[in-house]
C-alpha cells in the first residue's frame, strides 16, 4: 500500500526542517529519501540562502555585542 502523502510536494515546514536537520548533520536518511523524491531544488536553495543569511546575521550580533561588551 502506497502512503497518499507521497505524491504531494514539501510544506514549507517540512523543507525548513529539511535544512536545520542538514545544517546540524542529523538528517535521517529517511527525510533524505523523501526529500529526494518529493522536494524541488529550488525550495532548498532558496530556504538554504535564507537560513545562511539568518545565519551569518546572527554571528555577525553575536560578536558586535561581544567586543561592545570587551571594550566598555
Amino acid at each position: 500500500m502506497t502512503d497518499p502523502d507521497e505524491d504531494r510536494p514539501l510544506s514549507l515546514r517540512e523543507v525548513v526542517g529539511s535544512i536545520m536537520a542538514a545544517l546540524l548533520g542529523v538528517q535521517s536518511s529517511r527525510n533524505h529519501e523523501r526529500d529526494f523524491r518529493r522536494g524541488s531544488a529550488r525550495q532548498y536553495i532558496v530556504v538554504g540562502l535564507i537560513a545562511t543569511v539568518i545565519f551569518v546575521l546572527v554571528v555577525y550580533a553575536a560578536v558586535r555585542l561581544i567586543l561592545g561588551l570587551a571594550t566598555g
